[in-house]
């Protein structure tokens, strides 16, 4: 999956005796960087399976909007292709990068120029006379050591990159949108929660109060309830603005003004379906920023040959063609009155180490786009992984939380039962009901986390939108 980067730089190269001796007259004993070759052939290792796969999903799917059968939870990815600015930012770079591209391809191809003049001159001494003239240019630097080629192939290897990242940004974008929907779906859902739970205890509030002023009730004890009473109205306060807050968190990803006016969802979508993981090996060719990262490598090892190019002497050839007249009617006229051509050549005697430098940086940058493209390929093995792995451990978590919630609900009508009874006092009561409360929290938290996580797993294996 690693490319063999630093091929043989020598090759094609095929001048004449005569114009190598010359070379090599001119440039010196030039070494290659080919010696860097073996480094760059080293592979990350990959395993026959991911260690934590286990994909017992009943139903599979191949992309990120195929995850859940929410149309509204569609429609807002939608949204976010078409309006979010970093994607379009993303975009803009990828055009800028086609433009790139055809600039270096025009290169390898003569370039032509037309110009003419006009003029008169005069003096004392003679009459006044009038000049016309009209001619083309042509030039062409002939790529002997293929440094316009190689500039060629670093412009397609940057292209496809940005391509990748491009893919790579949409893929973020949807699933960041659809676990920013999930966030405000939990933060709705918590803000219910804490409404109940400031309801609830501020009945209890009352209850106590009417206790206490019967005499049947300790001022500690109404004290305890009113404390937990003021606590849950402070927290209703701060449900309220975590729920705005994810709403224009949202709202920011969908390019739209963040005014928290998004109305939150009531219901998750199902966990009904999920992706298949395939084997680890096909990552490296399935995600976009692992084929970015490689493209750069390419890209990297072009640059390396321009430079090393660039150590030669270069040849150009120019022709131009014209006609001068007195005339401007005899400029139509077909021919030309003065014509030339010429060969240039341009070699490099001492510029203070300025190539060779320049040489030795390029094979520095192909060595960093190289440990680069390892880093971002562990980098996905390892959220590959751990996306496998929590799939397992939140379901169990979750199934575990459940029954927790059941048992203290049944726990807490015991309690104030038993209390309403004379049976048992106020604290147990209370932290009965704490709880329920925190118990139900959590199961929210969790079921959230499982919904994140599943799209977590659909962008670290790759799957497209």
């Amino acid at each position: 999956m690693f490319p063999k980067t630093y091929h043989s730089l020598n090759k094609g190269m095929r001048p004449s005796l005569l114009l190598t001796t010359a070379m090599l007259f001119i440039s010196g004993c030039v070494s290659t960087p080919e010696k860097q070759a073996a480094r760059l052939e080293e592979a990350v290792s990959t395993p026959e399976t991911y260690a934590s796969d286990h994909m017992e999903a009943p139903q599979l799917v191949d992309s990120l909007l195929e995850l859940f059968q929410d149309p509204q939870l569609a429609e807002l990815s939608q949204t976010a292709l078409a309006n979010n600015p970093n994607l379009l930012a993303v975009y803009a770079q990828l055009e800028e990068s086609n433009f790139n591209l055809k600039k270096a391809q025009a290169g390898l191809f003569p370039s032509l120029s037309a110009d003419g003049s006009a003029g008169r001159s005069g003096g004392n001494s003679k009459a006044t006379t009038t000049s016309y003239s009209a001619g083309l240019d042509a030039r062409w630097e002939v790529d002997v050591w293929g440094g316009i080629r190689n500039s060629v192939k670093a412009s397609k290897a940057n292209n496809a990159a940005l391509t990748a990242n491009y893919e790579a940004a949409q893929q973020s974008l949807v699933a960041q949108s659809m676990q920013s929907w999930f966030n405000l779906i939990t933060q709705g859902k918590l803000l219910d929660l804490a409404e109940r739970r400031r309801d609830s205890l501020a009945d209890t509030e009352r209850l106590l109060t009417r206790q206490y002023e019967s005499g049947t009730a300790t001022l500690a004890a109404l004290e305890l309830a009113r404390t937990d009473a003021a606590n849950a109205r402070a927290d209703y306060q701060s449900a309220t603005e975590d729920r705005n807050q994810a709403a224009r968190a949202l709202q920011t990803l969908l390019g739209q003004y963040p005014d928290a006016s998004l109305i939150a969802a009531r219901s998750w979508p199902a966990l009904e379906r999920t992706v298949p993981t395939g084997l680890p090996s096909e990552l490296l060719l399935v995600r976009p920023d692992i084929v970015a990262a490689y493209q750069q490598i390419l890209a990297a090892d072009a640059r390396v040959k321009v430079a090393y190019a660039d150590l030669f002497p270069s040849f150009t050839l120019t022709a131009s063609g014209g006609r001068s007249s007195d005339t401007l009617s005899n400029l139509g006229r077909s021919g030309f009155d003065v014509w030339s051509l010429a060969g240039q050549v341009s070699a490099p005697l001492l510029d203070g180490g300025l190539r060779r430098a320049e040489l030795g940086a390029a094979g520095k940058r192909a060595e960093q786009a190289y440990q680069s493209y390892r880093s971002v390929v562990l980098n996905a093995f390892r959220e590959v992984e751990n996306a496998l792995s929590a799939e397992r451990y939140l379901l169990n978590e979750e199934t575990a939380r459940l029954e927790a919630l059941k048992a203290a609900r049944r726990a807490e009508a015991k309690t104030l039962r038993d209390y309403e009874s004379g049976l048992t006092d106020i604290l147990t009561l209370l932290e009965a009901q704490r709880r329920v409360f925190s118990t139900e929290e959590r199961t929210i938290n969790l079921h959230a986390a499982r919904l994140t996580n599943r799209v977590s797993l659909a962008l670290a294996i790759g799957r497209g939108v």
